[in-house]
Formats: C-alpha cells, structure tokens, sequence
C-alpha cells in the first residue's frame, strides 16, 4: 500500500517538473511580432481647384526648393480670369479663405470680359499690366482671334511676349512679390486673362525667389496644357472653321501651324523669361533684386512666410 502511495508521489512529482518546465520555456520565449499596418502618407492635395468657371485655377504648394524645403500649400494661387465663375464656384472660393485676388488684366479688358466674380469681403488689388510694346502684340493676336488668320502671328510670339514682360513689367511684378510677403493678403491668388503669358511670368518670377529649381517651374508652366485641354481645343476647332470660312476653303486646308504654336504651349516658352533674365541682370535671383528691387531681406522673409 505504501509503495503505491510512494510510485503516485514520485508521478505526480515528475508530471508538475514536467508542466512547470513548459511554463518556463513558454515565458521565456519571446512573443510573436504583431504585424502592424503600415502609415500611409497623408495624400497632397490637388493642385489644380475645380470650377465650372475656369479650368486653369491651380495651387502653387508642394513644390520642392533647392535646399529641400517645401511650398506651403494654399497659400497662393494662380489662375485665368474669374468672371464666368458659378454660384458654387464662388461658394468654393469662400471656402479657401480666398483674402486677395491680384489681376493683371486692364480695363479694356475687364469691360469686354466683365469683373471677376468673387465672395464678399475679398481684396481685389488692380496691376494692369498695359505697359509698353506689349500693346502691339496684343493687337496682333487680337485680330487673329477676330478672324482666324494667324499667319501675321509669328510662331514665336509666345517667348517674345515672356521676354517684353520681363523687361516691361518689373513694377507690377514687385508689387505682386510685396502683396503675397504680408501674410494678412493671403490666401492670395494672382490672374490674368487665360493663366498663361502675364500670371506665367509671374509664377516663375515668384517660385525662383522661393529658390523652387527652373525645371520644376517649366513643368508647373506647362500644366495650362493639361488644365486648358478641353479649352484649347474647343478653341483651335473655332479659329479654324472661322478661318475657313472666311477664306472659302475645308476646314482639314486651313493651316493651323501658328495658331496651334499660340495656344499650345513649350517648354521654350517661359525659358525665355529666363533668358531674358539672365541677359539683362546676370541672373533671375539678380534680376529679382536688382530689377525689380526686391531686397535679399523681402526674400528672406518671402521664404520665411512660404516655405516649410
């Protein structure tokens, strides 16, 4: 009796070594990982802003500088002119925070167009840019879109008007530099008529002072092409049949080689604000100072307000 009351002991006792060694190992594991989901990047917001209105509104942030900083987005905006927005375009503007509209276009212009359309309480800053030669270029192109004929618009119209813009509109491109600088005129967006020759210029103007490379301003430049698809060919598809018409021959003759170096834009284009630039001062960073006379502190505290 006793010796199986010692052979139970002696199992029990091996069977709780036993248990007691797996409860040992298990703790001394380490445990499993547990996966973990992986952060996804908050997604950029859109450069361009959707309205029924005008197609070429677009936000100038998330552009890279030369020493690794940042545009802050919806700060400053660039566009075409605003006359045809909607009622929710208006509405969408309200809610951009939208405190100054600067416009470039003159009041001839804006009398055949009619005033930009905009919420109540906005700063509306006038910079008719009317200056100079420019005046006899637009007469050119303003006949041509009269009629259809394009052949006295030469097809590099589009980099003389950048150049003539460089030389002719310092002033009103330093004043635009200095509006954007105070933080109470922003939200700010700039505009011409179609976003294009006078608002490029000053992009460009605007961007290199934030120290943003040439190359990523000459992609910025050509997204009017993207954003003005529809338009541009709505427009190309007018000037033809209008030209044809005058002139008594099938649309499919009509030679559209200057029409479309006008409304489609190149890379060139804007690269001869550049050379232009570069030609009169040396460079854009001394034309900035020099031409327009904006001071190294005005960049200084550009950059400080605009950039991350």
């Amino acid at each position: 009796m006793s010796q199986q009351i010692k052979r139970r002991h002696r199992f029990r006792s091996a069977a709780t070594i036993a248990m007691l060694t797996v409860l040992v190992i298990a703790c001394d594991r380490a445990p499993a990982p547990v996966a973990s989901t992986p952060v996804q990047p908050p997604a950029a917001p859109a450069r361009q802003v959707a309205l029924e209105g005008q197609p070429n509104f677009r936000d100038l942030g998330g552009y890279e500088t030369v020493d690794g900083r940042t545009v802050k987005w919806a700060q400053v905006y660039r566009s075409g002119e605003l006359p045809r927005l909607s009622d929710d375009d208006v509405a969408h503007l309200e809610t951009l925070g939208i405190e100054t509209v600067v416009s470039f276009l003159t009041e001839k212009e804006i009398a055949a167009r009619g005033p930009d359309r905009l919420p109540e309480g906005v700063t509306e800053v006038a910079l008719p840019m009317d200056a100079g030669n420019l005046g006899d270029l637009t007469a050119v192109v303003n006949e041509a879109r009269r009629t259809g004929d394009f052949s006295e618009v030469p097809a590099d119209i589009n980099p003389d008007i950048h150049r003539r813009l460089v030389v002719e509109a310092r002033e009103y491109y330093a004043a635009l530099l200095r509006e954007i600088a105070d933080p109470a005129n922003r939200p700010l967006v700039f505009h011409c008529s179609h976003g294009i020759h006078r608002t490029g210029t000053a992009t460009a103007i605007l961007l290199s002072a934030l120290g943003v490379p040439w190359e990523t301003i000459r992609e910025d430049y050509l997204l009017s092409n993207t954003y003005r698809q529809e338009e541009i060919e709505h427009r190309l598809a007018q000037l033809r049949d209008l030209h044809a018409e005058n002139t008594g021959v099938a649309p499919e003759e009509v030679d559209t080689t200057n029409m479309d170096a006008f409304y489609i834009l190149q890379g060139a284009y804007i690269d001869a604000a550049l050379e232009q630039a570069v030609e009169d001062y040396g460079s854009m960073e001394a034309y900035i100072r020099d031409g327009l006379g904006i001071t190294d502190e005005e960049v200084d505290e550009l950059r400080s307000q605009l950039l991350d």
